[in-house]
Order: C-alpha cells, then sequence, then structure tokens
C-alpha cells in the first residue's frame, strides 16, 4: 500500500480527534501534566549549580532563589541542606506529575481504544454478508483486536507526549540562551539534520508496517482455520503440515519484523551519532568560554545538563514521530474497515412492520456475486399466508441464497420481492428480519447457557416462556437430564451437545421468536432417525399458521409441504415437475 501523502495524514488525524470527542478533557488534562514536566525539567539542573558555584565556590545565588532563603541560611552549612532539600522535592514533584500523567494516560488510551473497537465491532455487524463472505472474519478480527488500538497510542501516548516535548524543547532554548547563545546556537544547528532523518525513517518505516500487519493476518488465518477445524486436522494426523503451515506464515512476519528493527535501529544510530556530534561542539565551546571568563563552571555544568535535557526533547519528537508509523498504518487499516460500506441499507423513510400477514412474491429476480457469478435467474413465484413450501435442488442450485434473499441478507440484482405486497426495501430492515425464525442445517449455539441460547431473539422471555418453548421442540426432555438443566454451559458453538441436541435447542429459539414466517434449511440432514422422527414432530407444531420455506434432499421432509420448487442452476424448475413432486409427497 502506498504511503499517505500529508494531507492524507491531516484527514486521519482530524478523524482520530473526532473519534476522541468524548475525551478532549481527559487528553487536556494529559497535555497539561506534561507541560509541567517542562519547568520541573527546567529545575532539575538547579541544585548542582548552587552547590557548585555557592557552596564549594564563593559566587552569589541566583537573584530568584535568594528571596526565598532567610538570611541565616545562606551561609555554606544552610545553603548545602537548601541543596539537599531541593533535590528530595523536585524529585517527588517529578514523580508525583508522571504518576498522575502515567494514571490518566492508562485510562484515557484504554477508553478510546475500547469505544474505537467498539464503534468497529458494531459496524462489522451490520456489513452485508458479502463482505463477510469476501474478506473472511481473521482479518476483521485483527483489525477490531489489534489495529483499533492506534488510536490509543497516537493520541494519548503520542500526540501528547510530542506536544510536551515541543514545549520543553521552547524552554530549553529559552534557558539556555539566556545563559550563552553561543552554546545554544551551536546545539540547535543539529536540529535539522535530525527532523531530515525523521523525516526519510518515518515513510519507510509506515509502508513496512501495512505489510507486516498483512503478514501478521495472514499468519493469524491459519491459527483460526485450524482450531476451527481441528478435528479433521486430527482425524487425518496432519498437525505437524499445519505447524509447517503456520511456522511458514509466521516467518514471513517474523523477517517483516526484522527488517522494521534494522530500519528503527539504524534511524536511532544516526540520531544518536548526531546528537553526540552536537554535544561535543557545545563542550569544546562551553571549555574556551570557561577558561575565557565568559562563564562559570557550574554555568557550564548547568548548561550542559540543560543541553541534555534540549536534545531530550530533540530525540523524543524524533523517535516518537518515527514509532507513530506503527499506529498510523493501524489506524488506516481500521478506518478502512470503518468505511465499509454495507450493500444492504435502509432507505430514508422506510415503513415499520409490527407483524406480517406471511405472503411472499419474487417477480423476476436474479441475483449475482459479482459481474460474473450469477445464482439466481429470472425466479418467479407466489406464496400465500401460511403456506409450506419445499425448496429442492442439487448442491450450489441457489436455494439458500433464495432464502437468503427473503430475510435481505442479500439484495436482488434484479427483481423485486414482496412481503404482504411491499418491496422488502422499502422496510425497516431490523422490523423485517423480526418477522423471519430461521432453523439452519448446522445449528448456531453460543457459549453462554441452554437458556440463554433459547431466549436468543428474545432476551427479555422469562424462565416459562424459555420451559413452554423447549417442550414444543421435544428439547425439555433432555434439558433436564443434565446436572445443570437450562443453566447448563454448552460451550464453544454448542460442542458438548449433540447433533439432535443442539438441533432441538435451534428449534426452541424459533418456537420463542414466535415469528409469522419460518425457514428450515437442511434441519436434519445430519442427524439419525429416531432424532429426525422427534425434530420433524417439532416441526410439524412449529409450522402452524406460519408461512414455511423448508430447504431440503430428504424426500421425507416433503409430505409436510403444500408445494415444491425445484431450484435447477439457479432457474426454476418448470411448473409441471413442481405439480409433479407436490402430488407425489
Amino acid at each position: 500500500m502506498a504511503v499517505a501523502s500529508r494531507g492524507a495524514n491531516l484527514v486521519l488525524c482530524r478523524r482520530l480527534l473526532a473519534h476522541a470527542r468524548p475525551y478532549w478533557p481527559h487528553l487536556t488534562g494529559i497535555l497539561v501534566l506534561g507541560l509541567l514536566s517542562s519547568p520541573l525539567a527546567l529545575l532539575t539542573p538547579l541544585p548542582l549549580r548552587i552547590a557548585v558555584d555557592s557552596v564549594i565556590d564563593s559566587h552569589p545565588l541566583p537573584g530568584f532563589i535568594r528571596p526565598l532563603l532567610p538570611e541565616a541560611a545562606q551561609g555554606k552549612a544552610g545553603l548545602l541542606v537548601f541543596t539537599a532539600a531541593l533535590v528530595v522535592a523536585i524529585t517527588l514533584l517529578v514523580q508525583l506529575e508522571g504518576l498522575a500523567n502515567w494514571l490518566l494516560q492508562t485510562y484515557t488510551g484504554e477508553k478510546l481504544a475500547l469505544g474505537f473497537r467498539s464503534e468497529l465491532f458494531r459496524h462489522v455487524q451490520r456489513l452485508s454478508l458479502s463482505y463477510h463472505d469476501s474478506k473472511g472474519t481473521t482479518d476483521t478480527t485483527f483489525r477490531i483486536q489489534y489495529d483499533a488500538p492506534s488510536i490509543q497510542w497516537i493520541l494519548a501516548n503520542g500526540v501528547a507526549p510530542l506536544a510536551t516535548a515541543g514545549f520543553t524543547l521552547v524552554g530549553m532554548i529559552y534557558v539556555t540562551a539566556r545563559i550563552d547563545w553561543q552554546l545554544a546556537l551551536v546545539a540547535l544547528a543539529v536540529s535539522p539534520v535530525l527532523f531530515l532523518l525523521a523525516r526519510v525513517s518515518s515513510r519507510r518505516l509506515r509502508h513496512r508496517w501495512y505489510e507486516v500487519k498483512e503478514l501478521q493476518s495472514s499468519a493469524m488465518s491459519v491459527i483460526q482455520e485450524v482450531l476451527s477445524a481441528v478435528r479433521v486436522v486430527k482425524a487425518f494426523g496432519q498437525e505437524d503440515r499445519e505447524h509447517e503451515r503456520f511456522v511458514r506464515h509466521a516467518s514471513r512476519g517474523v523477517w517483516g519484523q526484522v527488517h522494521l528493527a534494522l530500519i528503527e535501529g539504524g534511524f536511532d544510530l544516526l540520531v544518536g551519532l548526531t546528537i553526540a556530534v552536537g554535544t561535543a561542539a557545545a563542550l569544546v565551546i562551553g571549555v574556551f568560554h570557561v577558561q575565557s571568563g565568559i562563564l562559570t563552571l557550574g554555568e557550564l555544568l548547568i548548561v550542559m545538563a540543560y543541553l541534555v535535557q534540549l536534545y531530550g526533547p530533540l530525540q523524543t519528537m524524533t523517535k516518537t514521530m518515527a514509532d507513530l508509523q506503527a499506529s498510523l498504518a493501524g489506524a488506516d487499516r481500521a478506518f478502512a474497515l470503518l468505511d465499509q460500506a454495507p450493500d444492504v441499507t435502509e432507505r430514508p423513510n422506510a415503513r415499520g412492520l409490527a407483524r406480517a400477514i406471511g405472503a411472499m412474491a419474487f417477480l423476476d429476480v436474479s441475483f449475482s456475486y459479482g459481474e460474473d457469478r450469477e445464482i439466481l435467474r429470472d425466479i418467479s413465484f407466489e406464496v400465500d399466508p401460511g403456506t409450506r413450501v419445499g425448496i429442492m435442488g442439487a448442491t450450489g442450485a441457489g436455494k439458500t441464497t433464495l432464502m437468503s434473499l427473503l430475510t435481505r441478507f442479500y439484495d436482488p440484482t434484479t427483481g423485486r420481492i414482496l412481503l404482504d405486497g411491499v418491496d422488502l426495501r422499502d422496510y425497516r430492515v431490523a422490523d423485517l428480519r423480526r418477522q423471519f425464525a430461521i432453523v439452519l442445517q448446522e445449528p448456531v449455539l453460543f457459549s453462554t447457557s441452554i437458556a440463554e441460547n433459547i431466549a436468543y431473539a428474545r432476551p427479555g422471555a422469562d424462565e416459562r416462556e424459555i420451559v413452554a418453548a423447549a417442550k414444543q421442540a421435544n428439547a425439555h426432555g433432555f434439558i433436564m437430564g443434565l446436572p445443570d438443566g437450562y443453566d447448563t454451559e454448552v460451550g464453544e458453538r454448542g460442542m458438548r451437545l449433540s447433533g439432535g441436541e443442539r438441533q432441538r435447542i435451534s428449534l426452541a429459539r424459533a418456537y420463542l421468536t414466535d415469528a409469522p414466517i419460518l425457514i428450515l434449511d437442511e434441519p436434519t440432514s445430519a442427524i439419525d432417525t429416531d432424532t429426525e422422527a422427534m425434530i420433524f414432530e417439532a416441526m410439524e407444531r412449529l409450522m402452524r399458521g406460519r408461512t414455511t420455506f423448508i430447504i431440503t434432499h430428504r424426500p421425507s421432509a416433503l409430505r409436510y409441504c403444500d408445494r415444491v420448487l425445484v431450484v435447477e442452476r439457479g432457474r426454476l424448475a418448470p411448473r409441471e415437475v413442481e405439480d409433479a413432486l407436490t402430488q407425489s409427497r
């Protein structure tokens, strides 16, 4: 990916600040606390100057110190005690400022990261299935988990320290110039070199960070893919092969990190050498000034201490500019995800829908994944309320896509789909999807309790309603046989339960949803005959009074259907085929 231009960086920073609006007071607090470090840094070398010039030697105290001390305390012993106390006081203030800054930075940064993550997560859930189908889940997960915290590193840990370093630099230049302007000028001569180094290295680092993040996401995808299919991996004894595949992908990221370390190390080396040259030049000139009486020894020591602290902000600014490139690359990737627009959108004046009657109509509907993958073509049929429609066809014929269009997981490429005589696109999306209860071929359960899984579509359902739904789905018996009953945790994807048990919980969820339209997508394809009978019995009760679509390969399921549609290569079979199947069920 090309490195962002200066204008693009400004746009990115504006977007980050807009997302951080609720935390501007906190960021201001971080900045103020950081600015306090500047005068504290200016005070740090002061005790050394007093000790050398006024305790060891006999130079008078600095003018702003004399009024703070009583006359009796300005002797050698009193000044020594004062100097020691000043060291402790300044150190205490520095530590308290650092602690407060660290706590506020941590709190603000974590809240910024959490807010950005939650916004990305909400947005990702709203993206169309076509996006998830094409991109998968790993890269999206990586952006939410690892790229979103870039807002924390840029604003709380980057911009504020950068601004603080800038103010500290100005203060150090002013104080140093007041003591010896020639030394200040020599010290500042290295600044253009440092910023040039930062600019060149930042460009290279930004580009490399994009590549490394892509490689890290690729390695993470191997882990997710293998763990989600671990039974297949074990069944075929391919653990070593998958390990080698992971190492191969992860090694690319390792070498990317090594390349980054080489760039950063080279940058640090050049910065260190540049600062060393400036310090050496200032030291040589300072010694000549002491020898010629322009400076006292104490003034030289404090000037050199200030130069060290002057170079500190310079080094911080250049190093921070380089370090921020990883976060800026992450922010770019996170905003790229946030900028993805869903294919399925809601019209501005969409209609509400309380409960549908259940009349459906497809009018010349076609659908394609892109320009070269036509899935459905010229589909037209009508379904009266309460009709049970069986949908048959070979794998890949387009049966599931047909049902995905019903729920607006996708929109037709051409044509219209009507619910109760109204185009689906005219309804509010949330209202429309509440009209459907879906039971999939592979039941989807979450790693919570059985009760929470049944009540997933109605989180406010009480225990009595949950139990009633389970009884209707022939699930109550096996649930009560579990050690914790309805409080039993089902494990990730429900793997602590059998396939038939998972399917009955899925049916109980559909019962509790009480939607007027039911979609059953191969609900008995992966279960045994005895369990199939129990599920068919529960399904028959569930279908009563509801418009139902049953996608199936099993002729046994067709006996519940009033009508059978056959999908062949994206088209509906001729009416004669439909009539023959309907009559033979």
